[in-house]
Formats: structure tokens, sequence, C-alpha cells
């Protein structure tokens, strides 16, 4: 039985994303290709891993146990290549970067830009969660370096400031609050919200800033991206709460009017820096840290 590394790196793929076709599309592979991977793959162990159908896939009991064991082995291959390539005299190998969307969409571009310019031998395995996630995984050492709005640091992490990320009311340009300079959070409730994606940081705040108001919020309708926010304030559905990240990068044309949020919570909005409280780390993760903490001119 000859079982190779990528085919459990792909295997591991199609589970996170519950279906041969998206796994393919992030790996860079003809669906086809993946499912003789997976089927050979099968055929090394002996039974079925994944039970497919036309809303994607789902793991056999087997497939539970080789998911599991795929995912160690995984790991401490990764770990395997980037020790070996940390005493190479070179910083060098792959780091395990999670933020969540403001973060990639604001700032982390030009960031990783100067930092590959610098560490051209450093990979950056980069994954986007929400912010709880991000946490969990610098937590559980599935991730090396994290980036996340939230607040508070839990033990057994570091965490350094990154970015100021005050929080933005999105209109569209005839909208009855255009004419305030700084519309409070009572304001904004008035009327109906296009939210983003249930159990998010800011979904979170939200969410908490108006029970403790108690106003119910009015959901026009919730969508899962900056992007889809944005278009459906355009649209005319709703008004939106965005960071001011997401304000720039997605509203930024006579679409849009954007205004400051009068509220200290969401002026004070923060991204900071997390990772796994260690002794020492590996020179390619200390070196990302360095540069993505480092202060912006």
């Amino acid at each position: 039985m000859r079982i190779d590394p990528y085919s459990l790196e792909l295997f591991i793929s199609v589970v996170r994303e519950g279906s041969i076709a998206r796994a393919a599309s992030r790996n860079h592979i003809a669906p086809s290709a993946l499912s003789r991977r997976i089927a050979d793959l099968e055929s090394a162990v002996g039974l079925p891993l994944l039970i497919r159908s036309h809303g994607g896939v789902e793991l056999t009991e087997a497939g539970r146990q080789a998911y599991a064991r795929a995912t160690a082995l995984h790991d401490q291959l990764q770990s395997f290549a980037r020790e070996v390539q940390s005493v190479s005299g070179q910083i060098a190998g792959i780091v395990r970067l999670y933020a969540n969307a403001s973060a990639i969409v604001g700032f982390l571009p030009e960031r990783l830009k100067a930092f590959q310019a610098d560490y051209p031998l450093v990979q950056i395995e980069l994954t986007e969660q929400i912010s709880d996630e991000v946490v969990r995984a610098c937590m559980e050492d599935r991730a090396d370096v994290g980036v996340s709005a939230c607040g508070k640091t839990p033990a057994g992490l570091e965490s350094w400031h990154f970015a100021d990320d005050p929080l933005m009311v999105v209109l569209p340009p005839d909208h009855e609050l255009v004419s305030m300079a700084a519309p409070t959070f009572h304001d904004v409730l008035r009327f109906p919200l296009v939210a983003l994606q249930a159990g998010g940081s800011l979904d979170q705040v939200v969410k908490e800033r108006a029970d403790a108001m108690r106003v119910p919020l009015k959901l026009a309708v919730t969508v899962n991206s900056f992007d889809a926010q944005c278009r459906m304030v355009e649209a005319g559905l709703g008004i939106g709460i965005v960071p001011a990240s997401a304000a720039s990068a997605f509203a930024g044309s006579s679409g849009f009017v954007r205004k400051p949020l009068d509220e200290a919570w969401a002026m004070s909005r923060s991204l900071h820096v997390h990772a796994l409280r260690k002794s020492s780390r590996l020179r390619a993760v200390q070196a990302l840290i360095d540069a993505l903490t480092r202060t912006q001119a």
C-alpha cells in the first residue's frame, strides 16, 4: 500500500470544502484528476472514505478516521519541512497565516508583498476565517500567526497591535442619514440593515450593542462578504456597517456615501496579530510577526 502526501492533502481539502469541484478549484487541479486521486486513496486503504452526491461529499465512518489521521500526518510533514528549513542558515519555509476578511481586504496585500520582497524563500499559506476562528486556530497551533478583530487575548496567546480599523456607515447617496456628519448607532438602527455573516466579530458587536440599547435590529438581508454587502447597499436594500478598510476597498464609487459611526466602541476598533506563546519560534514565523507589527510609515 502506497499513499503519497499530495493525495492526503487533496483528501483534506475535499473534506474541508465539502465538494470535489471546490477543492479542485482551490488546488488548481482538474476535478476528474482530483477524483481519481481520491479513488486511488480509497483503493489503497480498501474502504470508501467519501459519500458522493450532487450536493457535495460527506465522510464515511472510515473517512472520519482517515481525515483525523491525514490531518495529523499533514501537520507533521509541514512541521518537518519548516523545522529543517529553519536551520538551513536562511529564513525560509512555510508560515500558516489565518486572518479575518477586513485584514485581508484592507491591509495584508501590501504588507505581504513587502514581506515577500524581503523574504522570497518564505511561503505564506493564507486562510480567511472569522475572528473567533482565527484565534482558535492559533490556540490549537493550526496557525502560526493570526490577524483578527478580537479585543481580548486568551491565556496562552501573545497579541500585538496590527492596524486601526474603525467602523463606518455605508449609505446610498439619497439616504436620509447622508445629511449627518457622523450618525450614531441609534440613528442607524432606525433603518433596515444589510448585515454581514452571522458569527463574525462585526455581527457579534452589532447584535450586542443593539441588545444593550434594547432596540431590535431591522435586517433587510444577510450576506457573507463585504463586496456583497456594499452591492446590496448600492441597490438600495438597506444601509451597512463596515470597517473603514472594507468601505475604502468596496465603497469607493459614486454609488456610496461613507460616514463615520459616532460611537466610542466603533471608532476604537482595531485589528491585532496573534501567535501561540512559545519559548522560541521558527525564524520565518518571527520574521512575519515582526513585519506585521512594525509601525507603518
